[in-house]
């Protein structure tokens, strides 16, 4: 959390129509992706503001840190093996564009033992002090159920 609150403190971001520089960015994007690959959900949690929300695709908002530190876990107990790759960040207007690439066998409970490769993005919104207020994600729904399925290259 020490490391998070630095990097806040380091960023230029000063509210969402301000631009946090391209460094800062980077620098959130990768310590982000590597809470991630920890399999820490509080840490990626903390990467949230106490009030900030993870939406992924149509489903009900996660808001708060607990809610979004249980979608997080969701992922990861599924993949106990999952590997997140940070593809892009890229600066918007009201924040940054993250995209990545998520891999992993879903060899969780009740899982199919397939292994999953697949690509989306988070729209974020940052806050004030450089923490994310909200995240939208978007990732190919369809896709992701088949490759659970069949796997990555079944058809």
């Amino acid at each position: 959390m020490l490391a998070l609150l630095g990097l806040a403190a380091m960023t230029s971001c000063t509210g969402a129509d301000a631009d946090m520089d391209a460094t800062g960015l980077q620098e959130l994007g990768t310590a982000y992706t590597d809470a991630w690959n920890r399999l820490d959900p509080v840490g990626v949690a903390s990467f949230h503001q106490e009030t900030s929300f993870l939406k992924v695709n149509s489903g009900e908002p996660a808001v708060g840190h607990d809610a979004i530190a249980e979608v997080a876990q969701g992922f990861m107990s599924a993949f106990p093996d999952m590997v997140l790759e940070m593809d892009s960040i890229i600066a918007t207007e009201a924040g940054a564009e993250y995209h990545w690439t998520y891999s992993g066998t879903n060899t969780g409970p009740g899982g199919t033992g397939m292994p999953v490769r697949f690509s989306g993005y988070e729209e974020w919104t940052l806050g004030d002090n450089g923490l994310i207020a909200g995240a939208l994600g978007h990732f190919d729904e369809a896709e992701y159920a088949r490759q659970l399925e069949v796997g990555v290259g079944g058809g």
